[in-house]
């Protein structure tokens, strides 16, 4: 496995190493021991989640707050995404900055994102199957999110807003900077 830092703290690309023939491939998508020897931190994963969603759908930008907050690892397992982690960490240097990942079922990389990142994806192929593990059970009334759009945060989705598919709870969020007043 290969570890790419981005230009957020603890927010890392993973690349597995793939073992292909003519008959197909193998890769091992995670194990404890390499992920903690590789970037040093250490983590148990106690949940696993996995989404099926159509082309434009958009899920975030979320996160669990508190003693409730969750590390997350993401792939997709089908399909592929663009896979964004915001850092909503208030005394991080890069509070209110942002990565985005194209992450595929071709290209086979995952995100790891820390506890205190708010987190989100939309879906750029048809179909996709997402995947994550997490550190900490999941907590409805630790919930909290903000809307995708948000000005402050300037994410290019790729998707136009007119084909990006929110849920109910998605559509009434508050902005970054309604939250996260500094």
């Amino acid at each position: 496995m290969e570890i790419e830092k981005t230009g957020l703290e603890g927010c890392l690309i993973l690349k597995p190493r793939i073992f292909g023939d003519e008959r197909g491939y193998f890769f091992e998508s995670y194990n404890e021991s390499v992920f903690n020897n590789l970037t040093g931190i250490q983590t148990k994963f106690v949940q696993d989640n996995q989404s099926f969603s159509t082309y434009g759908v958009l899920r975030g930008l979320h996160a669990q707050a508190g003693e409730h907050a969750q590390a997350k690892l993401v792939r997709v397992l089908q399909g592929e995404v663009l896979d964004v982690a915001v850092d909503a960490r208030p005394d991080s240097p890069t509070f209110g900055q942002h990565v985005a990942v194209r992450l595929s079922s071709e290209n086979n990389l995952q995100l790891f994102i820390p506890r205190g990142f708010l987190h989100g994806f939309v879906v750029l192929s048809e179909t996709a199957i997402f995947a994550y593990k997490c550190d900490n059970y999941y907590n409805a009334a630790s919930e909290k999110g903000v809307l995708y759009s948000s000005p402050e945060l300037n994410i290019d989705w790729i998707v136009d807003a007119e084909k990006v598919s929110l849920s109910e709870k998605d559509l009434i969020l508050p902005t970054f900077a309604e939250v996260y007043k500094k």
